[in-house]
């Protein structure tokens, strides 16, 4: 991947990442571009054996083709839906790039940042859920997280008003 821009974007396959991940395609990705997808599953979403494997370093990037498989995503504790397979699909046919995914297990806030150091990624576009100011102080945001603690820049893709 040496020479290329590495694009990152967090998904969690939520309405907002999906709309972030547009954002991305339609925006910032260009021709040649490596797409990573950085998901994030809660700890428990493995057995312990495969788990252990993966906790530090995350999963190896997984190709397009790879991930489009449930059988093979369903090893990780990962379900890409439709949605977003149809986006990353049609990104890589339109702009001839390379998508891969990369799959981490714990606290998102965290495993984001990791990412962005261990992959290493060029930029990362993560999606805002729009929580208002009492829920974000309890709950805590993780893309508020990621721009103040990633080490590269990083876009945040706000859900609408009217948005779910």
């Amino acid at each position: 991947m040496d020479g290329t821009r590495r694009v990152g974007v967090a998904v969690d396959f939520s309405a907002c990442s999906k709309k972030a991940l547009q954002w991305a395609a339609d925006n910032v990705v260009r021709n040649g571009d490596h797409l990573i997808l950085v998901t994030v599953v809660p700890e428990g979403g493995l057995e312990k054996g495969e788990q252990q494997l993966w906790e530090d370093s995350g999963s190896p990037l997984i190709p397009l083709a790879e991930f489009s498989e449930p059988t093979i995503m369903k090893k990780y504790g990962a379900k890409p839906d439709p949605e977003t397979l149809d986006i990353v699909n049609t990104v890589a046919r339109q702009k001839q790039i390379v998508v891969v995914m990369k799959i981490f297990w714990g606290d998102p806030r965290e495993k984001i940042c990791e990412a962005i150091d261990k992959i290493p990624l060029s930029c990362l576009v993560i999606g805002n859920r729009g929580l208002g100011k009492l829920k974000r102080a309890i709950m805590g945001s993780v893309s508020n997280y990621v721009v103040n603690n990633g080490s590269c820049p990083v876009t945040v893709v706000k859900q609408g008003i009217h948005e779910t």
